[in-house]
């Protein structure tokens, strides 16, 4: 019986309760908490394999993007049962990943905006109430179903110290200037304690690539700005080669104070985000399948650091 539940919308808790079946049920597997968010849900942690290759996968970083929580949960379980079992995991042996890179995931950066989304906080509590409230701020995005910021109205992947003045000006511009349920850069970069943890997570970690999945649209964002890193297309290319998804130039007004964007700014490495499905934001599990399918050769790809087909 698989542990990640794939059939019903993924929460704070239910996220925590699977990362520690997965550790139970594969000890080689570990897990930590790197931050505790404002209203108390940590930010946990799995990992999995002991290679020299460091990687960080992320999600979640927006609320109604739960759906690639569930993506890295399920990977997760796949690569651990494929390693108990001496199996293979897209054509690989999974023991091979396993030695050949220490995956670092955070599956879920933004509990609190995911428990809203998907109804773990429920209508009249003081934190549904609070967030209704900032939201009647922008009355044409749906409530909860538009909300993609953490529970104090801050948008987690605007938040990092990568052009964020930029960011800043290009959301204000929009009519973003003040907390609400996307696109509000906050006051300072990294002043919100998720985001703060994810960057200092990953300085501590020091890893050679970054994924951040993020949901919708079945293209893969590789750039920031004139940031020329020796390698990065050529893997964006086989992540699209074996996703199906699109290779492309972050859009302007998207291309400010992201995770990636510090990453590839900060450590000259390659950083990825990858939009998941097609649709609105949240997407149904309907597309789950299909969704993981395609990016099961990424995630074993990035690990590796080589397109599997040249193995």
């Amino acid at each position: 019986m698989s542990i990640v539940n794939i059939n019903e919308p993924i929460t704070s808790e239910s996220c925590d309760r699977m990362i520690l079946q997965i550790v139970k049920t594969y000890p080689f597997c570990r897990t930590e908490v790197i931050a505790t968010t404002a209203f108390q849900r940590p930010v946990s942690t799995l990992v999995i394999g002991n290679g020299p290759r460091k990687v960080i996968y992320s999600a979640s970083h927006h609320a109604n993007e739960w759906i690639t929580s569930l993506v890295l949960l399920k990977f997760a379980e796949e690569l651990a049962q494929a390693i108990a079992e001496n199996g293979m995991l897209f054509d690989v042996e999974a023991q091979k990943i396993a030695d050949a890179a220490t995956i670092y995931m955070v599956p879920m950066v933004d509990p609190d905006g995911v428990d809203l989304v998907t109804g773990a906080i429920p209508p009249g509590s003081i934190p549904y109430e609070s967030a209704r409230n900032l939201a009647e701020f922008y009355p044409n995005i749906p409530f909860p179903n538009g909300w993609k910021a953490n529970l104090l109205g801050v948008d987690l992947n605007l938040q990092y110290p990568a052009g964020w003045l930029q960011a800043r000006e290009i959301k204000f511009s929009q009519g973003f200037t003040r907390p609400g349920p996307r696109d509000y850069v906050g006051r300072s970069p990294l002043n919100q304690l998720e985001s703060r943890a994810l960057a200092g997570y990953t300085e501590f970690i020091d890893p050679a690539l970054v994924l951040a999945y993020h949901s919708q649209g079945e293209v893969i964002y590789w750039q920031f700005n004139d940031y020329i890193i020796p390698g990065a297309k050529e893997l964006g290319e086989a992540f699209a080669r074996v996703s199906g998804y699109t290779l492309e130039d972050t859009p302007f007004e998207s291309s400010f104070a992201g995770y990636k964007d510090w990453f590839i700014k900060n450590f000259l490495r390659p950083g990825y985000t990858i939009e998941v499905g097609q649709g609105e934001s949240p997407l149904p599990l309907s597309q789950f399948d299909k969704i993981y399918t395609d990016n099961l050769g990424i995630l074993v790809i990035a690990a590796l650091g080589q397109d599997v087909q040249k193995i």
